[in-house]
C-alpha cells in the first residue's frame, strides 16, 4: 500500500527543476500530429478524394435543389391555370348575381378536380360561398352565408390578370393557395380564391428523379471510393519506388532502376526513369574520365611552367604549389598545403609581399606587381598577384600567384649594355687616334719631317686595322648569336691545323717560340665548316703565341676520343654488335698547349666574356677581347663545348670535340641550340 501511495506520488508530483508538468496536447494539435505522420502521397489521395466527394455532393444538393423547384414551378403554374380556368367561368355568374347557379358550377369544378377549397368573397373580403366549408342561413329563402373575410393584398384589384399565388404546408400535405380577382367589364366583384393539392404526377415524377439522383450519387461515392483503393494499390506503390530512385539519383548513386512491371503512363514514366538513370551513369563515368584527364592536364601544365606558381585561399594558406616555385623558394621535400605563405617566404620577400597580399585578401583591388632582390645568390623575382572570384565576381575565393626569375634577364640587360659601352670605348680609342694623327698631318704637314710622316701615317694605318679587327670580331660574333644554320661537310681537319701554324711560322721565330704538331698522319674526317674551325684554331694558336714568353713552346694535338666503345658479345639474337651502355660516340679532341703567363682562377670565370682581356691585369698585349667569345660561339655550333685548365708562370691548355663524319647534322644543330640555352641559363652539361 505504502509503495503504491509512493508511485502515485511520484506520477503527480512537479518535475525536479519545480516546473508543472506540460499540458497535454490539445484536438488541434493532435490533430495536427495525426495529419503529420502520413507520407505525401497519402496526403495528395486523401486531398482529391475528398474535393471529389465535395464536388459531387455540391452537384447532387443543386440537382436535388433543381428538382424541387421544378416541382414547385409546376404545382404553381397548374393551380394558377384552375384559377384562371374557374374565374373565366363564374365571373359572368358572380357579376349577374346567379348564387346558385355560381354554387353548382364551383362545386362540379371542386368534384373534377384535386382541389382542396373554394372560396368566393365580396369586394371586401368577406367570404359569401364556400367549399366545402358550411354555412348558416340568414333569410328565408335559406342562402348561406359565410361570416369568414379574406386578408388579401390591396394591390391585387388593381392587377386582375395577374393571380396571387401561394404554398404552405399544411397537416394534410403541401397546398397552393390561388387567389383570382374577379373582374366583369371594369368592376371589380370580388376575389375567387382555391386551394390545389400537389400534382400526383409531377410527384411521382419528382420523387422518382430524386430517387435516382440518390442513387447515381452513392454509385459516385463508391467509384470514388473504389478508385481511390485502386490509386493506393496501383499508384502509391509506383510513386514511392519512384521517389526512392530519385533520392538515390539525388545521392549520386547513378546505379539505382526500378523493376516494377507496369503498364500504362506509369510505365512509362518508370522506363523513362530507368533510361534517363542510365544516360547519367554513362554521363557520369565519361565526365569522371574527362574531369580526371583535365586534372592530369592542368597539373602537368602547372609542373612544367617556366615560372612559378602558388594558389592561395581566401585567408592566404598554401593550396598548391608547383616544382618551379618549390625550387626558386627552396622548397623542395616540404609539406606546404594549408601553411601561410608569409611564414614560408624569406624574411625580405615576405615583408614586401605582406601589404599587397593583404589588400587582396581585403578586396581592395584585383592585382599587384610587385618586383624583389634576393641575396645569396643574387636573384632578382617577379611576383604577380591575382585575385580570383566566383562568376558573380564578388566573393573572393583564392589568389593565384606567379613568381618570374627575371635574374638572367637582368643580366643579360647589363651584360648587353656593357656591350654596348665595350664597343663604344673600343671603337673610340682608335678612331681618336686617327683623327688625331690625321688632323695633325693635316695641319701641320709642312712643319714635320718625312720620318714624322711616315710614323703618323703607320700609327694612323696601325689603329685602322685594330679598328677593322674590332668591327670584324663583332660582327664575326653577332652572325654567331643570330640563331643561323651553319652548313657541315666532311672534311680533314689536319691541313687546316697546319695552314695555321705556317701562318704564325715567321711569328713563333720572331719570338723563339718553338712550334709542335702531335697528330697522327691520318685523321677520321670530321664533319664541321672549314671557315668557321680555322677562325678558331687561328685564335686559340694566335693567343698562345701573344702569351708566351721568348723560348717557350706551344703544342697542337689531335686525337680520338674517347678511342673505344665497348661491345657486348653477339648473340643469336642479335644481327650487329651494340654498345653496352649509351655511351658517346667517338670525337676528335683537338688541344692548344702553351708555355705562357698562365691565367689566374679569377680570371677563368670571365675568360669567355665579351670584351675581357686578361692582359689588363698581367700584361699590356692588344686586342679586342672577342676572340675567345667567339671560338666558344663556334665550338658551340659544331654541338661541343671549350673548355680550358691553366696555372700561372706555368701555361695554358684549351680543348674541344669535333663530331665526326658518321655523325647526324640535324642532331648538331639541336646540340647546338640545346647547349646555347643551357649556357644563357648558367647551367653545366
Amino acid at each position: 500500500m505504502a509503495s503504491s501511495t509512493s508511485q502515485a506520488i511520484a506520477e503527480w508530483a512537479p518535475p525536479g527543476d519545480g516546473q508543472p508538468p506540460p499540458e497535454p496536447p490539445g484536438w488541434g494539435e493532435r490533430i495536427y500530429l495525426w495529419w503529420a505522420e502520413f507520407s505525401l502521397q497519402t496526403k495528395l489521395l486523401a486531398i482529391a478524394t475528398l474535393v471529389v466527394s465535395l464536388l459531387m455532393t455540391g452537384v447532387t444538393f443543386f440537382v436535388l435543389n433543381g428538382i424541387q423547384r421544378d416541382a414547385g414551378m409546376n404545382d404553381t403554374r397548374y393551380a394558377r391555370d384552375l384559377g384562371l380556368l374557374l374565374s373565366g367561368n363564374v365571373t359572368e355568374l358572380v357579376a349577374q348575381g346567379r348564387d346558385r347557379e355560381l354554387a353548382t358550377v364551383a362545386e362540379q369544378f371542386w368534384r373534377s378536380r384535386s382541389l382542396r377549397y373554394i372560396f368566393f368573397a365580396d369586394p371586401d373580403g368577406l367570404i359569401y360561398l364556400g367549399i366545402p366549408i358550411s354555412a348558416s342561413p340568414v333569410s328565408g329563402d335559406n342562402d348561406l352565408q359565410l361570416n369568414h373575410r379574406l386578408e388579401l393584398p390591396a394591390e391585387l384589384p388593381s392587377r386582375p390578370e395577374n393571380a396571387l399565388i401561394r404554398q404552405h404546408l399544411t397537416p394534410q400535405g403541401q397546398l397552393t393557395d390561388v387567389f383570382v380577382p374577379l373582374v366583369w367589364k371594369g368592376d371589380y366583384l370580388g376575389t375567387l380564391a382555391l386551394g390545389v393539392n400537389p400534382n400526383d404526377t409531377a410527384l411521382a415524377s419528382a420523387a422518382l428523379t430524386r430517387q435516382v439522383t440518390i442513387a447515381v450519387f452513392i454509385s459516385i461515392w463508391v467509384l470514388v471510393i473504389l478508385g481511390a483503393v485502386f490509386n493506393a494499390l496501383t499508384i502509391t506503390q509506383p510513386v514511392k519506388e519512384l521517389l526512392r530512385g530519385v533520392r538515390a539519383i539525388a545521392s549520386g548513386n547513378f546505379e539505382a532502376r526500378i523493376a516494377l512491371p507496369m503498364g500504362g503512363e506509369l510505365g512509362e514514366l518508370l522506363n523513362g526513369f530507368n533510361a534517363m538513370a542510365s544516360q547519367l551513369e554513362a554521363y557520369d563515368a565519361a565526365n569522371i574520365e574527362e574531369l580526371t584527364a583535365a586534372q592530369v592536364k592542368q597539373q602537368s601544365l602547372i609542373a612544367t611552367m617556366a615560372d612559378g606558381a602558388l594558389l592561395l585561399d581566401e585567408v592566404g594558406q598554401i593550396v598548391l604549389a608547383n616544382p618551379t616555385a618549390r625550387r626558386i623558394f627552396r622548397w623542395e621535400g616540404r609539406n606546404l598545403e594549408g601553411q601561410e605563405l608569409l611564414n614560408e617566404l624569406p624574411e625580405i620577400i615576405a615583408n614586401e609581399l605582406h601589404d599587397p597580399l593583404q589588400s587582396l585578401l581585403r578586396n581592395i583591388g584585383e592585382s599587384n606587381d610587385l618586383r624583389c632582390s634576393l641575396e645569396e645568390p643574387s636573384r632578382t623575382l617577379r611576383i604577380v598577384l591575382q585575385s580570383v572570384r566566383d562568376q558573380s565576381g564578388e566573393t573572393l575565393k583564392g589568389i593565384a600567384i606567379t613568381v618570374q626569375d627575371l635574374t638572367r634577364e637582368v643580366e643579360l640587360n647589363a651584360a648587353q649594355s656593357r656591350f654596348i659601352s665595350n664597343v663604344s670605348h673600343e671603337l673610340r680609342t682608335p678612331l681618336f687616334n686617327i683623327k688625331s694623327y690625321v688632323e695633325t698631318l693635316h695641319d701641320l704637314g709642312d712643319q714635320l719631317s718625312e720620318e714624322e710622316k711616315k710614323e703618323f701615317l703607320g700609327i694612323a694605318n696601325s689603329e685602322t686595322d685594330r679598328l677593322a679587327r674590332l668591327v670584324n670580331d663583332v660582327l664575326d660574333l653577332s652572325r654567331l648569336e643570330s640563331g643561323r644554320t651553319v652548313q657541315f661537310e666532311p672534311m680533314d681537319l689536319r691541313p687546316a691545323i697546319e695552314q695555321t701554324l705556317r701562318n704564325y711560322r715567321l711569328n713563333a721565330d720572331d719570338k723563339q717560340i718553338h712550334i709542335e704538331l702531335n697528330t697522327d698522319d691520318e685523321l677520321p674526317t670530321i664533319l664541321g665548316n672549314w671557315d668557321l674551325l680555322l677562325q678558331v684554331l687561328d685564335n686559340l694558336v694566335g693567343n698562345g703565341l701573344k702569351f708566351s714568353r721568348a723560348g717557350g713552346s706551344l703544342m697542337v694535338r689531335a686525337y680520338t676520343w674517347p678511342d673505344s666503345c665497348k661491345m657486348s658479345p653477339i648473340e643469336s639474337s642479335k644481327s650487329a654488335p651494340h654498345c653496352e651502355f649509351f655511351s658517346p660516340l667517338p670525337k676528335l679532341r683537338v688541344e692548344v698547349a702553351d708555355t705562357g703567363h698562365g691565367i689566374n682562377q679569377d680570371d677563368q670565370q670571365h675568360i669567355f666574356d665579351r670584351f675581357y682581356r686578361v692582359e689588363n691585369a698581367v700584361h699590356t698585349e692588344a686586342g679586342t677581347g672577342l676572340g675567345l667569345s667567339i671560338v666558344r660561339g663556334i665550338i658551340e655550333k659544331h654541338g661541343g663545348q671549350i673548355r680550358m685548365a691553366s696555372e700561372v708562370e706555368l701555361g695554358t691548355t684549351f680543348w674541344f670535340d669535333l663530331p665526326l663524319e658518321q655523325t647526324d647534322a640535324d642532331e648538331l644543330i639541336v646540340q647546338s641550340v640545346r647547349t646555347t640555352r643551357q649556357q644563357e641559363q648558367g647551367l653545366e652539361l
